[in-house]
């Protein structure tokens, strides 16, 4: 069979991903043990104070794996920064939920990588992909502004749904935003320890 021309380029184009995407990679959940869960026990979390810096790169190109630290297609287009800050808040208050102390205290978040998947990968993979999202974050007295933990580097890897799975995970509900959100939710309850320890790592292709 003749393949034309276009045909082939894009092929040539794909093929370094693909090579790549076979070979697979693997990755994490963790966090540092920085957390006391006797004393935070006494914590409640009055504020969720997440930033995402504008020094971090967005990218809309819908390629396979944009070079960039913010790629985001599970909100209309706008202003990434706010939907990931969005997104990060909503998981780490509902994360930090069960802490229902009398100390007052303020959960601080720094995002430095969210790349989740284009819509080119989300369609044309399957059995591939990877949310890849880390953030620092930290504990203080909300008074005083006091220090109760040092800053823990998080990373928040999730397994990222393609092809056929991602149609069937869009119809039962499972969007990205939903499943990136109930897994911040996860960690931020695991480093906080009121919740279930998810650390671990996986192997997958993806970014």
């Amino acid at each position: 069979m003749i393949v034309p021309a276009r045909r082939r380029l894009l092929m040539l184009i794909a093929l370094p991903f693909l090579l790549a995407a076979c070979a697979g990679g693997e990755w994490e959940t963790n966090y540092g043990d920085v957390v006391d869960p006797q004393e935070a026990r006494n914590w409640r979390v009055v504020e969720v104070d997440v930033q995402v810096p504008e020094t971090l790169t967005v990218s809309e190109a819908n390629t396979y794996a944009p070079d960039a630290d913010i790629v985001w297609r599970g909100d209309p287009p706008g202003n990434r920064y706010a939907q990931v800050d969005a997104i990060v808040t909503t998981g780490l208050r509902r994360g930090a939920a069960g802490l229902k102390g009398r100390r007052p205290v303020r959960l601080i978040a720094t995002v430095t990588e969210f790349h989740a998947l284009t819509e080119k990968t989300r369609r044309t993979l399957g059995n591939a992909g990877v949310h890849n999202i880390s953030f620092t974050a930290q504990v203080v007295d909300a008074r005083t502004g006091k220090p109760l933990t040092p800053p823990d580097h998080i990373k928040a890897d999730l397994v990222a749904y393609s092809g056929a799975r991602a149609i069937e995970a869009e119809r039962e509900g499972l969007t990205q935003k939903v499943r990136i959100t109930n897994h911040l939710a996860r960690v931020i309850a695991g480093w906080l320890g009121t919740g279930p320890d998810v650390r671990g790592t996986f192997r997958r292709s993806g970014r």
